[in-house]
């Protein structure tokens, strides 16, 4: 089994996407509602919604730490990883790029060859 990456083009720059003053936005891709979030200079890609209790991830913040927070239980996962702060759930993570083309969020897929 292979696992390849499936790229889809959320937008044409940054610019293009409404952010919220949490430095979050939310897009649809390939069918998914999914999580950006700016910390650092870098991009992040993450599920929408807490594993936890499907807190609305983009109504929470991202902390000092370059941590996702839940709004409903401050759960935190890391925006790296997507591992929570206590080791107990995971958040989803997705590959994110952008380049001269625009943003494109990827989605890993399992292919049989």
């Amino acid at each position: 089994m292979k696992k390849e990456t499936s790229w889809f083009k959320v937008a044409l720059s940054l610019n293009e996407l409404l952010w919220q003053p949490n430095n979050m936005t939310v897009v649809e891709v390939n069918g998914k509602k999914i999580t950006i979030a700016k910390f650092n200079n870098e991009l992040f890609a993450f599920a929408y919604k807490c594993p936890h209790a499907g807190g609305v991830m983009a109504e929470g913040f991202i902390d000092s730490l370059g941590n996702a927070v839940c709004p409903l239980h401050r759960y935190k996962f890391s925006l790296k990883t997507g591992r929570n702060s206590t080791g107990e759930e995971y958040l989803k993570t997705y590959f994110i790029k952008l380049n001269e083309d625009g943003l494109f969020v990827g989605f890993e897929e399992n292919k049989w060859f």
